[in-house]
């Protein structure tokens, strides 16, 4: 079902659940993300891994965020330096290789990193890489051609750039007073993510008055067509940070900021709470049945994901 192929499913403790299960199996979800809860041990991810690929006839994306430092949820792997500790483009290239490889083993084929933001704020120094905006570039640029040889999808994040942040989209509503000037070196270490065919850029729950008055970016047709498609010429899949962020959930329910991101051009939405799938699939598939436009961007985006699941070895549904 196409609609499934747009969200990213979380669940709770290390088992995989009956009801995950019976998603995977309908197609009614494009996978899932793991956090360090759902992680008992090395095999037990692997355990769960091949639970999960069996009942989405191994076709399921499985994701983790796997910057480094603290940022890590599978702690037997790498990177083991924070990003800015990360040292130069080479070191960084052969960190996320690594990483890659090991995170492969255990079943995960997606890391929600690099960061591709800028450090100029308190929020991102201690997650981004440091050093100009060219620097930054060059190591992100790194980044996912060392998650590639490894055989790990990339996700250059959070677009078009939170360094500038004084506070972070999970906590709070986040504005970005930036001129469009200004802006375009924060967009730089994107175009280097891009220009190394990332297969993901996740986009930023903040708002970004430049670009768009009232609408954040996770939700912005200015920022996910004409900005990041159109002009910067993307050509992967854009996933939204977490749905359930506070940015988004005190402006709107999740079902409805999912239905706005889908309709402003995101191609999965990632969820991170249990629940919010049950809201916001039956929701999707309603606008999807009612509208033509809808249901073409859904099926556009669907393509997208399942092109991802190819180029990942997956086994996408037809």
């Amino acid at each position: 079902m196409q609609v499934g192929q747009l969200i990213v499913s979380a669940f709770d403790g290390t088992r995989l659940p009956e009801y995950l299960r019976r998603r995977l199996r309908r197609s009614e979800t494009a996978g899932v993300i793991v956090f360090g809860k759902n992680i008992a041990s090395r095999p037990g991810l692997r355990s769960l891994d091949r639970r999960m690929q069996r009942a989405a006839g191994h076709g399921a994306l499985v994701m983790t965020d796997q910057e480094g430092g603290a940022v890590r949820n599978l702690r037997f792997a790498g990177p083991v330096p924070s990003q800015p500790a990360q040292g130069s483009p080479r070191r960084v290239g052969a960190l996320a290789r690594g990483a890659a490889r090991e995170l492969r083993r255990a079943g995960v084929n997606v890391s929600l990193a690099p960061v591709a933001d800028l450090a100029a704020g308190p929020e991102m120094r201690f997650r981004a890489f440091a050093g100009s905006s060219g620097a930054v570039a060059a190591r992100v640029r790194a980044s996912v051609g060392g998650w590639r040889r490894g055989r790990v999808a990339a996700t250059a994040k959070h677009f078009p750039g939170i360094g500038a942040a004084r506070s972070n989209t999970d906590k709070r509503r986040v504005t970005i007073a930036l001129t469009r000037p200004a802006l375009e070196r924060h967009l730089r270490p994107f175009r280097a993510a891009i220009a190394a065919d990332v297969p993901l850029v996740m986009a930023s729950h903040a708002l970004y008055p430049a670009y768009t008055r009232r609408l954040i970016a996770s939700q912005s047709p200015a920022v996910l067509v004409r900005l990041l498609r159109h002009r910067l010429r993307f050509r992967g899949a854009v996933i939204t940070d977490s749905i359930e962020a506070k940015a988004v959930v005190r402006r709107s329910p999740v079902a409805v900021a999912a239905e706005r991101s889908v309709a402003a051009g995101a191609d999965l939405v990632l969820t991170t709470g249990s629940a919010s799938w049950k809201l916001i699939f039956p929701r999707l598939l309603r606008r999807a049945r009612r509208s033509p436009p809808f249901r073409r961007k859904v099926e556009e985006s669907a393509a997208r994901v399942l092109a991802l699941k190819r180029d990942l070895g997956l086994r996408p549904p037809d």
